[in-house]
């Protein structure tokens, strides 16, 4: 094979999650691994062996992610102009319509496990593998939640040879595209609750991130002390998707 097959690939890696299955998949930010009701969850939750009071993200694409959110009109731009004028993954944090259709899938103990105080987070704009899986979740209606494809504290996994052997076992289907995007930052995706405008994590691009919001909209995000003074780059212990 001299190409990838993102189309086929993703079709797989959905029909697995259709399936009740867990699967390990390649975001330019590390990877990731995810599921589609409070089972496969679970059994992620389990081998991470992650806090109860952590939350899973969202992957959504940006259509999803209008749907999705209650922004106010600013709020939404600033979110636009980042992933689409200026091509950078962000994870969004946000208030959400309760009665989206995504979210209407996941029973109760699902949706609590991957929402808070009023918030859902949402990865956007992650690379083409997860464009197009979120793209059929989009249209097949599937959700898909997780979290990092690491041991919780031990920092985001940036290629599948270095993900722990534990988390392997339990995945159904491994997409393995090697070295990912975003790697130099040693760090997973910038989050940032868009309600509020906080920083709950300083990660991939955020200095570009900071940029567009300092020029455009007039927002002054906090400094990045670096990734040795903060290397989980969360400022906020509230973290809707802490994914360390």
């Amino acid at each position: 094979m001299t190409r990838l097959d993102i189309a086929g690939d993703a079709r797989r890696t959905m029909d697995a999650i259709k399936q009740g299955g867990i699967a390990i998949v390649p975001n330019d930010t590390g990877y990731a691994m995810c599921g589609a009701s409070m089972d496969p969850l679970r059994r992620i939750y389990d081998t991470k062996r992650r806090g109860g009071h952590k939350r899973n993200a969202m992957a959504a694409d940006l259509e999803t992610q209008r749907e999705l959110h209650t922004l106010d009109r600013r709020a939404q731009q600033m979110v636009e102009a980042i992933v689409v004028d200026h091509d950078l993954p962000l994870g969004v944090i946000g208030s959400f319509r309760a009665d989206h259709p995504l979210l209407r899938k996941l029973d109760a103990d699902a949706v609590r496990a991957s929402t808070a105080v009023g918030t859902i987070g949402t990865l956007l704009n992650a690379g083409a593998f997860h464009a197009e899986l979120c793209r059929l979740s989009r249209e097949e209606v599937v959700p898909l939640f997780g979290s990092s494809a690491n041991l919780t504290g031990t920092g985001t996994r940036f290629r599948v040879q270095d993900i722990p052997d534990e988390l392997k076992r339990i995945a159904d289907v491994t997409v393995d595209y090697g070295l990912r995007r975003y790697h130099i930052y040693r760090r997973a995706g910038t989050l940032i609750n868009f309600d509020t405008m906080q920083v709950v994590r300083i990660g991939a691009c955020y200095e570009l991130i900071s940029g567009v919001l300092k020029r455009w909209f007039d927002v002054e995000l906090p400094p990045d002390p670096g990734v040795d003074a903060l290397p989980s780059g969360h400022l906020n212990e509230f973290a809707l998707k802490d994914v360390e």
